[in-house]
Formats: C-alpha cells, structure tokens, sequence
C-alpha cells in the first residue's frame, strides 16, 4: 500500500508542476500588462491574449484597448490555447466551454484580469436543467482561476444551479482560486416529498466510458454560503480517473463539504462508474451540517446531522491527507450508500479531525443490507473531542462490513462522551487496530469502547475482551491547548510518534 502511495504522489507532482508551469501565452496570469506585451501581441500571427470588460463590444477585436463584452463571444471566438482576461466588474453572465485548449502546457485560461476581480453574478438568472455558471462540457486543457461566482440560485424544483460544472470527458482541467458562494436551490418541498432541491459549487462528472474525465486540479478556491438540498459542496462523481484537490477552504453549507462519489449511475457503463486515483490533502473544512437543510426532514432544524466534511461514497484508490475538519456533522466519512458495492483501498492520513458533532472518523456500510469499507488504511490522525452531540458514537464510529482495513498510529481522544470506539456489528472481520494512542480529557472511568456490540468500559477490558491495540497505549497526548484547538503536542508527548504531527 506504502508503495502505491509514494507512486500516486510522484504522480501528482508531475501534474501540478504542469499546472503551475508557463500557460503557453506571451502574458501570464501573474505578469503584468507592458506597452513591449502589447506589441509583441499586436505582432503575433494569431492573437493569443483576449479582454472581456461590462464596458465591451463584442463587435470589437477583443483587445485590450477595445474588448469585448460578453464571456461566451470569448469562449467561442477566442483561438484555442489563448488566454482570456477578464476585467473588473460585474458580469450577469453564464458560459459554456465547448473548445478544447492546445495542450497540458497550452491551455485555455480564463481569469480575471491580475490585480482586479471579476465577478459573474446570476442573480436573476435562469437555471436550465444541471447547468454551471461557467460549464465546461467535454473539453481538454481548460483552466479557470480567480473568478468570483456568486447568486446563482433557483427556487424550482428539479433544475441544479452549479457554480462550476465539468462534464463529459477530458483531461487537463484546472480550477484554481475562484471564490463560489450564494449557489443555492430553494424549491419549496410538497409535503413528505423533499426531491428535487439540488445545487452545487463545483461539479465534476464523469459521463462517458470508457473516456474518463482525467487528470484534474482543483486548488486554492473557497465554497461557502451554499444551499444544497440533496447534493455537495465539491463532488466528484462517475468516470473520473486520476485528480487532486488541493488547499480549498470549504465552510458553512448545509451539506457534504467534498464528496467523492461511485455507483450513481453518473456514467452509463457501470465498469467506469466511479471517482478513483484521487488526493484530497491541505483542504479546511468547517461549520458543514444538514440540520437546516429541508431535504433531510422538516420542520428545521431536523437533527439529521448527516453531513460529512469529506465523504467517499463508492469510491476508490483514494488519499486524503493533511486536511483540517473540524464543526462538521461528520469529519472524514468512507463509506458505501449502495448495495453490493464498496468504499476500498482508501488511504485516510495526517489529518486533524476535531469537534465534529455527530463523530470524528465513520466507516462502513449504512448497514448490513448497503456496502462496505475495504482495505483502507486510517494512520497518523489526530481525532479529538467529536461527538459534540454527545450521543455516544465516538471519535471512531464503525459501520456495517468494514473488512480488512487498518487503523494505526492515530492519537484518539474523547470529550465529555467518553466514547473512543463505536462499533455495534458484527459484520466486520479482519480489520487490524495497533500502535494508537487513547485518552478521554476529564475522568479516566468515562472511557468507554463498543466492539462488536459489546461496552468495554475500561482499557485493559478492551484490550483484552476485543483482541485490538496489543501495542497501543491510555495516555495523555499533552496537547498545548484543546480548549482553544491547538492540538500541537507538548515537549513532554509521549504520543510523539503518533497523530496529524508525527515525525515521518
């Protein structure tokens, strides 16, 4: 597992130095604008550079002294490979990229203009179908970055506003530092019938087979204030083969924070059906719930807190690491929802996973008739004071068959709960629990664990009556702080070797 890991993040390097390497234009999206640029633009055989201004004219030649006005002239007109610079304001505006770029080292850029903002409004605007504010439907070597989309919102039943959608099949998509928020569907639910409120901020969708949508970055961007009835924050779903998300700050929706998704019928041929090879790392997750969210029961708020800062739902071949999840329903979720079908091979690592209410790590099955968790790896986590909610489902809630996984070198420490383990089936076989670290901050005698339906409420009980944690320890970590969240470890640890900060 160790081995695949290190070639999986060999790999990504490679993508992200793509990403951040020259975009193939004479002006990056960094540089400034220069009378020598403009000349040398002026003289390029073909114009590589285009500017789009509320101020425009599409009948212009789309320079910067004369632009043009709306994005879709640009996403059609503009010559692959090129760069679109959008200039400060607010655009009423939706587009659709239907051209490819050149290549993975001369894509399409749309961005806005350095040093100004542009901000695409949909306030007003009307949601046909699944349709993003800017929508990216089987195209190659696209990259959107430093965009503001906001308002983009529907209160009819059946239509999904997207702050962005990739769809189709391609390869080489980049989304970087946008800011998305006020996407939201407000349909009016009929009485018992809640379906049909969905909304996204980003929406990656893996439609054909055996063509996956490949090799996709989705860095530094905020997602927040959204209204998603059914749906996610960020999810990827369907045929999406190799892809990272990377540094985003997603925080205060009323559902999943980044969901990683298989077996929804996203893509036609089932084979194909599910998000795989993907790296969730450096991402902060917080204040994610769905107890105001209609679709999970009314009247408000409805108590479901069922939604996860990070959730693999049939999914695969999966690392997620040096994340921050904290005041969420459910910190990191890898899990199934689908009969018959797993969450595997799933490596969950150096995060700090804190004050989530309902529990800090959940896997499994939803229960012994709906999927599994297999062959993952839970290893040098931080798990502190979940189970706000103190209903006694632990920092570790295990679900229905969970077989053949590994939980190692994580620092595991209960609140007022008391509740370290919850595990109440006994489905689950072969899963390996080792070199941990537990601790309960208050009275010693509040520890509690649940295996296999049976309360331990002592360590050596545990240990002993569950055959887990031969070599683990019950000791303090010694964090500087929790009471402020600060879970650095004191000189004096003896959890050094253990949790989110652990020495490699």
């Amino acid at each position: 597992m160790f081995r695949s890991v290190l070639l999986f993040s060999a790999l990504l390097l490679t993508i992200v130095t793509t990403s951040c390497s020259d975009q193939g234009h004479p002006l990056s999206a960094t540089q400034p604008m220069t009378s020598d640029t403009m000349t040398a633009e002026r003289a390029s055989n073909h114009q590589m550079i285009y500017y789009i201004s509320p101020q425009g004219d599409d009948n212009n030649p789309g320079t910067i002294r004369s632009p043009w006005k709306t994005i879709q002239y640009a996403a059609d007109h503009a010559a692959p490979g090129s760069t679109i610079y959008l200039r400060q304001g607010v655009y009423a505006q939706k587009v659709k990229i239907t051209r490819s770029g050149l290549s993975a080292g001369k894509p399409t850029l749309l961005t806005s203009y350095p040093g100004e903002k542009a901000i695409l409004d949909g306030k007003g605007l009307p949601v046909r179908g699944v349709e993003g504010m800017i929508e990216l439907e089987h195209v190659s070597h696209v990259t959107i970055q430093n965009i503001e989309i906001r308002n983009f919102s529907t209160t009819l039943r059946g239509q999904v506003p997207v702050g962005i959608y990739v769809h189709g099949a391609g390869e080489n998509v980049q989304l970087l530092g946008n800011k998305i928020h006020g996407i939201a569907s407000r349909a009016t639910p009929k009485g018992a019938n809640l379906q049909g409120r969905d909304a996204h901020g980003i929406a990656i969708y893996g439609t054909e087979h055996p063509q996956a949508l490949r090799n996709i970055i989705v860095k530094d961007n905020e997602l927040y204030d959204l209204v998603l009835g059914s749906s996610e924050s960020l999810a990827v779903n369907g045929n999406v083969d190799t892809f990272a998300i990377l540094n985003n700050r997603i925080h205060d929706n009323d559902n999943i924070g980044i969901d990683l998704i298989g077996f929804e019928g996203i893509s036609e041929d089932d084979t194909y059906d599910q998000a795989r090879n993907g790296i969730v790392r450096g991402n902060t997750i917080y204040n994610i719930t769905s107890s105001r969210n209609p679709s999970y029961g009314l009247p408000l708020p409805n108590n479901s807190n069922a939604a996860g800062g990070i959730y693999v739902d049939g999914g695969k071949d999966h690392i997620i690491d040096q994340n921050k999840v904290y005041r969420n329903d459910i910190g990191i979720e890898i899990a199934s929802e689908h009969a018959g079908r797993s969450t595997r091979n799933i490596t969950v690592r150096d995060n700090l996973i804190y004050a989530n209410r309902l529990t800090g790590i959940a896997m499994g099955g939803y229960d012994n008739n709906r999927g599994a968790t297999m062959n993952s790896t839970i290893i040098y986590n931080t798990i502190a004071n979940n189970d706000t909610l103190n209903a006694g489902n632990g920092q570790l809630l295990i679900q229905s068959q969970t077989r053949n996984n590994l939980f190692t070198h994580n620092i595991v420490v209960a609140g007022l709960s008391g509740v370290l383990i919850y595990n109440e089936y006994t489905s689950n076989v072969n899963n390996v629990f080792d070199h941990n670290i537990y601790y309960v901050e208050g009275k010693t005698e509040d520890a509690l664990w649940v295996w296999k339906n049976k309360i331990y409420p002592d360590w050596t009980a545990y240990q002993q009556g569950s055959g887990n944690d031969a070599h683990s320890r019950y000791a303090d970590p010694a964090f500087v702080n929790s009471s402020k969240a600060d879970y650095r470890l004191r000189d004096n640890s003896p959890a050094k070797a253990y949790g989110h900060l652990a020495p490699r």
